[in-house]
Parts: structure tokens; C-alpha cells; sequence
């Protein structure tokens, strides 16, 4: 079956098109609220805002035409599963642009999690081309796969399809690399990359490398300005508040998070923490050393992954996840 890359580019464009009215028509409305109700960690304002960016970031056709042109038309579609996080709202469409706009046929497991909008994507695009080839993953035998789960679930992915083409993502976080120059503009787009989502996605920043001396009391006074609307962040941030009281540890508490210093990523939700890093080199040296635990880095350090201060929740067509390039993965099967 030969593979009509201008249709598929099409039907992407089209559903960027039809993304332009989601959370304002009655329709995606519905679809919006159902979500929120099915997670209670989706806000209604974060879902639109993830939908807002696949559109601007992923959906153009220009972009999509330029994105397409770097890879090889395939020559056999083959049976890609893909099984999708849910972290936060759509995590997994951009493995769904990717199967689908490569030329391969899409079998797709959605995340309870996430379900509500996943379903809402996929009954679009099938709308806009009934021909597409997407199916849910039910078991049936699949040529190759992305699996994105938690550690644990990514060694079940490892023992349960590892004979195949694969593409497995664990747990991963994101840093922040400060130097004390930053602007009050750029602080107050950090807390966009920090507590976006809930700070749930594994772009969302969670730790931070500072200089000597290091001013907290602006980068706090920024933080204190955003908003968290969701009560189960809410209670996470006063459990371990409370917890890091009774044990006496060292930490500073803000409006809604917990800065505290440690030379790695927390375990906690709201807490942030930070370490000081006397040279760049010694900053590289601990990029280097927790690469493979690391999604992207926001600030003016030169790395292959370092994306401007707002914009980490904004990833575009070739901000491959774990810096694996997909549609060369899938241009090789």
C-alpha cells in the first residue's frame, strides 16, 4: 500500500484547524469537563492548554511539510502499538502524530488516566479520514511499539516486548539552570515550567542548579505569583509540609511549594529542589551524570535539550522525548 504523505499532512492540519475552538464550543466543552471529572488532576485550564499547544506547536501544515521532509517515505506499513501515559492532558499525541503521519498503522492503548481525550483525538481524526489506520491495541500482533509507563511498568514493557522493534520511556524530570541574571520576565515564566500541569509532566522543572550566593527571594517572590487552583496538589503540598516538619528537616516553605537542598530530583510533589554548582563545568559534569534521568534544561546553558525559561511545556515537532528521534525509529522499520 503505497503511502500518501500529503493526505496524512492534510489530516493533521485539518485537526489543528478543529483545535482552534476546543474548551469553547458546546462540543469540546463536554469533552473538557468529562476529562476533569474522569481525572481530578486535570484542570479544565491545563487540558486547553495542552490542546493549545499541540495545535500552534505540532498541527501547521507548514511546519508539519518541513518536519516530514527530513525522513524517507516507508515503503511497508507495519503495526505499531503504542502504549500511552497519562500523566497530564494528551501526553501521548505526539507518539500518535508520529505512527500515523510516518505511514504506519496506529494501535493505540490509552492510559485510564487520559482516556477521555485520547478517544476525543482519535474519533477526530477518524472523522476527517475514515480510512485512517487507527485502532485500539487489544492484543493483537503488532510489527513494533512505544510503550511510556513508570520505571516498574517500563521493565514489564522490556520482558513483554522486547523481542520486537521498541521504544521504551521510564521516569524522567527536568532541571533549571540558573545564574542569578535572570529577569523578572524569565523567573515568572520559570514557574510556568514549574508548576504547570501540577508539575506532573516529566517537562515540568523540579530541581535547580545555582550559583554562589544565589538571590532566592526574587525567584520566590516569582513563584509566589502562580496560581494552583487543584486541591490534590493543594494536599500534597500540606502532607509534606507537615512531614518535613515532624522530621525536622531542613526546607523553606512558599505560597504552594517546598524549596529544599538536595543534589538530585524529589520524590515529592510541590517540593522543589535545588543545589549550588560553583563552576559550568560543574554544572555539566551533573548534566552528564543524570542525563539519562533528565527530559530537557531550562535556562542559557549550551546542552542539546536547554529550551528558554516558558517554554518546556511548549515542545515542538523535533523535541524528541529522552532525545530519541521517533520518525527516524519508525522511517527504519
Amino acid at each position: 500500500m503505497k503511502v500518501d504523505r500529503n493526505r496524512l499532512i492534510e489530516v493533521f492540519a485539518e485537526l489543528g484547524h478543529r483545535l482552534a475552538e476546543f474548551g469553547r464550543d458546546d462540543a469540546s466543552m463536554r469533552i473538557v469537563a468529562d476529562a476533569a471529572n474522569d481525572n481530578a488532576w486535570f484542570s479544565p485550564a491545563d487540558i486547553i492548554m495542552s490542546a493549545s499547544n499541540i495545535r500552534h506547536q505540532m498541527l501547521s501544515e507548514a511546519a508539519l511539510r518541513e518536519w516530514c521532509s527530513a525522513y524517507p517515505i516507508i515503503r511497508s506499513p507495519k503495526n505499531v502499538g503504542l502504549i500511552m501515559a497519562g500523566n497530564i492532558p494528551l501526553v501521548g499525541f505526539f507518539d500518535m502524530l508520529c505512527i500515523l503521519i510516518s505511514g504506519h498503522k496506529l494501535y493505540y492503548k490509552p492510559s485510564s488516566k487520559d482516556s477521555v481525550l485520547t478517544e476525543y483525538i482519535a474519533s477526530q481524526l477518524k472523522s476527517i479520514d475514515d480510512e485512517l489506520p487507527v485502532y485500539k491495541f487489544d492484543g493483537e500482533r503488532i510489527d513494533a511499539i512505544i510503550a511510556t509507563g513508570s520505571d516498574n511498568t517500563n521493565r514489564y514493557f522490556r520482558s513483554r516486548y522486547g523481542t520486537i522493534p521498541s521504544i521504551f520511556r521510564g521516569s524522567r524530570s527536568s532541571v533549571a539552570v540558573l545564574d542569578g541574571s535572570e529577569t523578572d520576565m524569565e523567573l515568572t515564566a520559570l514557574a510556568n515550567d514549574i508548576f504547570s500541569y501540577s508539575g506532573l509532566g516529566c517537562r515540568n522543572v523540579s530541581h535547580l542548579i545555582v550559583p554562589e550566593g544565589y538571590d532566592f527571594g526574587r525567584l520566590g517572590k516569582a513563584l509566589d505569583t502562580w496560581e494552583i487552583p487543584n486541591p490534590k496538589y493543594i494536599n500534597n503540598f500540606r502532607q509534606r509540609s507537615a512531614m518535613l516538619d515532624v522530621e525536622r528537616k531542613s526546607h523553606v516553605k512558599g505560597r504552594h511549594y517546598i524549596l529544599r537542598e538536595e543534589p538530585d530530583f524529589p520524590a515529592y510533589i510541590s517540593e522543589i529542589t535545588w543545589q549550588m554548582a560553583e563552576s559550568n563545568d560543574e554544572t555539566m559534569q551533573w548534566l552528564a551524570a543524570n542525563d539519562n534521568r533528565t527530559q530537557c534544561i531550562v535556562g542559557k546553558v549550551g546542552h542539546p535539550r536547554c529550551v528558554p525559561f516558558g517554554q518546556s511545556q511548549s515542545p515542538g515537532l523535533t523535541d524528541y522525548p529522552d532525545a530519541v528521534d521517533v520518525m527516524e525509529f519508525l522511517s527504519g522499520l
